[in-house]
């Protein structure tokens, strides 16, 4: 039998090995999304007809960076000022509840 101290200390160990895999394999999430883009977007460069238009929208917080060039910029413009207003309410409604969970 295992005394509890010692059950403690191994739960403490497998809960930081789970956490690192998972982070890891959040990181490595990340980086096949970013390769995916910019491949998505060498791809629409080189291969389009004509003109083309091209943009990025880079979120720090709740806070677009947007990055364009072409005719349709205007419509990314406005998609990620979109974006943002809904990821500010739903961080304010989601502040809310958490608040209001504590007590």
């Amino acid at each position: 039998m295992k005394s509890g101290e010692e059950e403690s200390v191994e739960t403490i160990e497998e809960s930081v090995s789970v956490s690192s895999r998972f982070f890891w394999l959040l990181i490595v999430g990340f980086v096949f999304v970013f390769i995916g883009i910019v491949v998505i977007f060498v791809a629409a460069i080189l291969y389009s007809a004509g003109s083309a238009s091209a943009g990025a929208a880079i979120f720090i917080g709740p806070f677009p960076i947007v990055i364009g060039a072409g005719p349709d910029v205007a419509w990314i413009v406005l998609f990620s000022i979109i974006i943002a207003v809904l990821s500010i309410l739903v961080f304010w409604v989601m502040n809310r509840r958490i608040r209001k969970f504590r007590g």
